[in-house]
């Protein structure tokens, strides 16, 4: 569905399903250089299983008008606004990487918007190197090379999947590339900017899950486990997963990711 946040046409994805505001409403937020597609496994599974899914597109990501968004900060607070606009008044969300970070903000900052949060292949903070902000910077397609090469564990590298013919270094150069041009310099600037996660963890007081790749380059287990050890709640591991589990072993993050959320729906 399209509806308009700040002043700019907006895409949500609701997996194919009507979507109800005053339902179960679990709200995914995709990661750096990423869109909608991302969860799309995840997200179809629960919108037929009786969740309200949605996935919205960041400005200047996936079908989404306006100008990519230039902090973490920013982010939550446009998140925020989206939601209104949709008529959600409170939502489980669920973050991969950048999108985790986010999850933080609004888990603190907006908490009357917030039931649970799930934090998928992230940490207290997400540096990025150098390199890769010079390559994103000025020779974008170069720079999602290597985050496919970078963010896929071995299973990703030779394609195994659980969706025949499906190729995950194809797939997600793909959807990077569907973005506005800049936008992938733009998130990845707002994660490496962004050092108050330990502080934002600290004021978060809703029920959590820390999914984490025990494969994972980017956000390495062992800075995942810091964001566990911060927030407390539950952690599972997946050690075959890269940093694209959502992608690359969707069913390992979708079933602990469905007991969570379903565990608070009876406690609800």
């Amino acid at each position: 569905m399209k509806i308009d946040v700040q002043g700019h046409s907006t895409f949500a994805s609701t997996g194919g399903r009507a979507f109800d505001p005053k339902g179960d409403v679990i709200l995914f937020i995709h990661g750096s250089g990423q869109n909608h597609l991302g969860f799309m496994l995840q997200h179809r599974f629960l919108a037929n299983r009786g969740w309200q899914a949605i996935t919205p597109d960041f400005p200047g990501h996936g079908k989404s008008e306006g100008d990519p968004i230039a902090t973490i900060e920013e982010m939550a607070a446009w998140l925020a606004s989206f939601m209104d606009a949709a008529g959600i008044e409170k939502a489980h969300i669920a973050g991969h990487s950048q999108g985790a970070l986010v999850a933080l903000e609004m888990a603190a900052k907006f908490s009357d918007k917030v039931r649970s949060a799930t934090f998928i292949a992230s940490a207290l903070g997400i540096p990025v190197n150098d390199y890769l902000l010079g390559l994103a910077k000025d020779r974008e397609p170069k720079a999602i090379k290597a985050m496919m090469d970078w963010g896929h564990g071995p299973t990703g590298h030779v394609h195994d999947h659980t969706m025949p013919g499906a190729s995950h270094m194809h797939y997600g150069s793909q959807l990077m590339a569907s973005n506005v041009p800049g936008a992938l310099f733009t998130d990845l600037n707002a994660c490496n900017e962004y050092t108050t996660g330990a502080e934002t963890a600290a004021a978060i007081t809703c029920p959590t899950l820390c999914i984490l790749s025990g494969q994972d380059k980017m956000t390495p287990i062992k800075a995942g486990r810091k964001l566990h050890a911060a927030l407390g709640g539950k952690l599972v591991e997946i050690p075959h997963a890269g940093h694209m589990s959502i992608t690359e072993q969707p069913w390992d993050v979708t079933k602990p990711l469905r007991g969570f959320l379903e565990s608070q729906r009876v406690e609800a």
